[in-house]
């Protein structure tokens, strides 16, 4: 992660954000490459206070494993950390969200999501507070 965009984040500090980024990229391949951990900062800053405590916990539960790959995190994937998370990331991914200074590509373009109207779609990321994404 660039440091343009560690300035992005509001909730998640660097220990986090770093352990986010290596298990949304576990979970979710891709996730690297577009700064899934920008998006997911963001919408937790908007979360009501319950929620984003939860999933902070749940970060902080699962980055003793982080760095793992698969094999370290299947034995919590029925966890409600693990399930969390895994939502997070599918969402930050899968809504071809690119952070201000990833690498891209997202999400649509790497899985060949390219119909007609899909290309016309100009995505506006300001109402989670990214700015230039």
């Amino acid at each position: 992660m660039s440091s343009s965009v560690r300035r992005e984040l509001r909730c998640l500090d660097e220990r986090r954000a770093a352990a986010l980024a290596s298990l949304c990229e576990t979970i979710v391949p891709g996730s690297a490459r577009v700064g899934s951990e920008v998006y997911i900062d963001a919408v937790l800053a908007k979360a009501p206070p319950a929620v984003r405590d939860a999933a902070l916990a749940a970060i902080d539960t699962l980055a003793p494993h982080a760095g793992g790959g698969e094999e370290a995190l299947r034995p919590l994937a029925g966890t409600p950390e693990f399930l969390m998370i895994r939502a997070l990331a599918c969402e930050a991914y899968y809504s071809d969200f690119v952070a201000p200074g990833a690498d891209g590509p997202g999400a649509w373009q790497e899985i060949g999501f390219d119909f007609p109207l899909a290309s016309r779609v100009v995505k506006d990321w300001s109402y989670l507070g990214v700015a230039g994404a």
